[in-house]
């Protein structure tokens, strides 16, 4: 499909796509440029074909697609790298959680507006580094590619024969509709996570009891989506501010009214809020993005 792909940094997502490349037979030649040594180190052992840029230079004009898969803080110091050297020729996509930020970065500069189509692979897990990458990561998950009149019909497509080839299936979104959807089904309950975990070591703090241990159901599951990587996180708390605060509202609307239905001992209406929020698992497991057996991580013990 390509000659020559780059990926640019390679953690989880970075490596996934990485082996799924190699795998498919995506590009003849893939490329990683990675700061961490340790990374570099890793990916050398996925397989001997892959090869290394150790900077951003003339080389990159020779990439047929150059995938961005660092942290979103990277990106404008990255772009500015690469605009000594890309032209029309290039391709460039990336794996953000956000998107209205990237597509004002591309705004501000005519030569990348046509040839960077931003997509957001909806996968990954709690661990990152290149040793957790997996081959399948993107396979039967969503992709969201950004559309827009201003993006050649011809790029739109080759991102979209990539992340099919990866896996993935398709869908098109704006901007603004990504970022509002994704506040509410992703990024408000990672806020949610961080809080639930400081909140029960600020009571473990302040009475002295370790209830650590005790968090063998709720607690622990919330655990492990509050260990995901706090870099990304942050960037996306902040480049979706506008967005997560009015997820966060609505939030504390619904809490403080759960409050209320307890205090009043309220049987009708917290039963009513309880069995309909059982339906959206059902939708969840209806739509694949979940299976239904129990799972609970004990299979790891």
């Amino acid at each position: 499909m390509f000659s020559n792909i780059l990926i640019i940094g390679c953690g989880l997502i970075g490596s996934s796509i990485l082996r799924g490349s190699l795998s498919k037979k995506i590009s003849k030649n893939i490329y990683v440029f990675e700061k961490s040594k340790k990374n570099i180190s890793l990916i050398k052992k996925i397989d001997k074909k892959i090869k290394f840029l150790n900077k951003i230079d003339r080389k990159v004009s020779n990439m047929d697609l150059i995938v961005l898969s660092t942290h979103m803080s990277q990106y404008n110091n990255l772009l500015k790298k690469l605009l000594i050297y890309i032209s029309s020729k290039n391709l460039i996509t990336d794996t953000g959680s956000t998107k209205r930020n990237i597509e004002n970065l591309i705004k501000k500069n005519k030569k990348i507006k046509k040839i960077f189509i931003p997509s957001h692979p909806i996968a990954g897990s709690e661990v990152s580094g290149p040793e957790f990458g997996d081959k399948n990561l993107f396979k039967d998950k969503w992709c969201i590619i950004l559309k827009g009149n201003d993006k050649p019909k011809k790029n739109l497509k080759k991102i979209e024969i990539f992340w099919k080839k990866l896996g993935s299936k398709i869908i098109f979104m704006n901007a603004v509709e990504h970022d509002k959807i994704f506040s509410v089904t992703s990024h408000l309950p990672h806020l949610i996570a961080y809080n639930l975990v400081k909140t029960a070591t600020d009571f473990q703090r302040k009475n002295k009891k370790n209830i650590i241990k005790y968090s063998a159901g709720g607690l622990r599951d919330f655990s492990r989506t509050a260990a995901s990587n706090e870099i990304m996180w942050r960037d996306i708390f902040f480049n979706n501010k506008d967005n997560i605060m009015n997820s966060i509202n609505i939030f504390i609307k619904n809490l403080n009214n759960l409050k209320k239905l307890i205090k009043k001992e309220n049987n009708k209406n917290i039963l009513k809020i309880l069995k309909d929020t059982k339906k959206v698992r059902r939708q969840i497991i209806d739509l694949k993005q979940d299976i239904s057996k129990p799972n609970f991580g004990r299979d790891i013990f």
